[in-house]
């Protein structure tokens, strides 16, 4: 038994998939990465290569190369020519938010509540996209992996970092993680976060999301104030 009440004051949002659409500019950005390495387009090994990266959607991007290129030369080169590769893209107007997902950090805000949106993306990366959308102002605070010791997702690293930069609240528990990816929701679990929320805008489905643990599952993060409005008054 406890007297202790939900206050979810503290929500940490992913960006790509999530609110922001991705329409597929991570592999896009990709296959350039890996031809600048070399990589034979349409090859077995470039295929392997796309299917290992749509597998892992969420991940900070670094570790992805790591694994996919085997030394840290080779993965800072491949993860430096996707940043620049996403860059242009994103330069060439071929980003943008996810319907209502700026309106619903701006009514989260209003509610009294703190956002911070979180990449697996570099920060320049991220901030390319914040200023292509107009974002940088939107959220309290913005965070990339490098900004959480390196370690991105499914490391908790950046929900814990957010937990500790921002106060917000004075318990983990009190913190909601939003994300389209199993990592989104491994990192949240792994952080103590109370409300882990699958959205089904990006790269995974509803069974995937459930089985990562999941607290609930939401069609688009539109969903998302309404879920926490009921939640706020329930024990933990």
């Amino acid at each position: 038994m406890t007297d202790r009440t939900h206050d979810l004051n503290l929500i940490v949002l992913d960006m790509a998939g999530t609110t922001v659409a991705d329409d597929g500019l991570v592999e896009r950005a990709f296959e350039r990465a890996a031809a600048a390495l070399g990589v034979e387009p349409a090859s077995p090994d470039h295929t392997a290569k796309l299917q290992y990266v749509r597998d892992t959607m969420g991940e900070s991007k670094i570790s992805v190369f790591r694994h996919l290129f085997g030394t840290e030369e080779l993965a800072r080169r491949a993860n430096s020519a996707f940043e620049q590769a996403y860059a242009e893209l994103v330069e060439g107007g071929l980003v943008a938010p996810l319907p209502g997902a700026r309106e619903t950090i701006e009514k989260l805000r209003a509610d009294g509540r703190t956002v911070v949106l979180t990449t697996g993306f570099a920060r320049v990366t991220q901030d390319a996209i914040l200023d292509a959308l107009g974002w940088r102002d939107l959220a309290d605070l913005t965070l990339c992996p490098a900004d959480a010791g390196g370690r991105g997702r499914p490391y908790p690293d950046m929900v814990l970092t957010a937990f500790l930069r921002t106060g917000a609240v004075a318990d983990v528990r009190h913190t909601v993680v939003a994300g389209d990816t199993v990592y989104d929701v491994l990192s949240g679990n792994r952080a103590g976060a109370g409300v882990v929320a699958g959205v089904l805008t990006g790269a995974h489905d509803r069974a995937a999301l459930t089985g990562a643990g999941a607290t609930h599952v939401l069609a688009a993060i539109t969903e998302l104030p309404a879920l926490l409005a009921p939640l706020d008054a329930e024990p933990v």
